[in-house]
């Protein structure tokens, strides 16, 4: 697809509306962390409302969501084209428990805040000690309620292809006995780039997989569900 002058002009508008009110989201979240737990999940769902409007009324982008996404303990399986969706996750869920990579969670200020705000960091290098840490940290979220959201493909992923399942996400699911809930997105074609475009991003859940289930059989259906907008 074609970049426009239009493309251009609303993509800088965009930025400099969303990186500067990034900053005071996050210093809110810092503020409010000692003080009100309720004030603090305040203002990071604002930053997610706050990113949505800034990509409705200045990008044109609209979100359609089709099906209903959980707000329960167990897996949310999503596809991850470009890093709409991880902001727009508070968005989507009341309370959701993103995977971020330990890299973001040691984002001076950022960091802090999404540490408060609860995250299970993930650390690909540091081998079987780090996912006993981090199985540890999902139960203790899980048992809250809380939804734990991951992106199985472990990285970004141009919209269009698929992405291999990471193993880890598979001893995720082995080790929580948690059911999972796949969720396709189609923000890669839109926003997957630095001069982002108008249109129709499109969320898609798919049906419930229960726990239990062989490897291949679980990654099989993870993968048809996730990529199910770009077939």
């Amino acid at each position: 697809m074609r970049t426009t002058p239009a493309d251009v002009l609303r993509s800088l508008a965009f930025y400099a509306a969303f990186y500067p009110g990034t900053v005071v989201f996050v210093l809110l979240t810092l503020f409010f962390t000692p003080i009100s737990e309720k004030a603090m999940r305040w203002s990071v769902h604002g930053w997610s409302w706050y990113h949505r409007l800034c990509a409705r009324w200045l990008l044109g982008i609209k979100v359609v969501i089709e099906g209903e996404m959980p707000n329960e303990g167990l897996l949310v399986a999503v596809k991850h084209e470009s890093f709409f969706e991880a902001i727009d996750l508070p968005n989507l869920m009341d309370w959701p428990v993103p995977f971020p990579k330990i890299e973001l969670a040691e984002i001076p200020g950022w960091g802090r805040a999404a540490r408060q705000y609860g995250i299970v960091a993930v650390e690909r290098e540091q081998g079987a000690k780090a996912l006993r840490k981090m199985v540890a940290d999902a139960r203790t979220f899980a048992a809250q309620n809380r939804p734990l959201v991951i992106f199985p493909e472990g990285t970004r992923v141009p919209s269009g292809e698929h992405g291999q399942l990471q193993s880890g996400f598979t001893g995720l699911y082995k080790l929580l006995r948690l059911p999972v809930v796949p969720v396709a997105v189609n923000s890669g074609r839109l926003y997957h780039r630095r001069w982002k475009k108008p249109g129709i991003i499109t969320v898609r859940v798919g049906q419930r997989i229960e726990p239990g289930l062989p490897r291949a059989e679980i990654e099989a259906r993870v993968e048809a569900a996730i990529n199910a907008l770009n077939d």
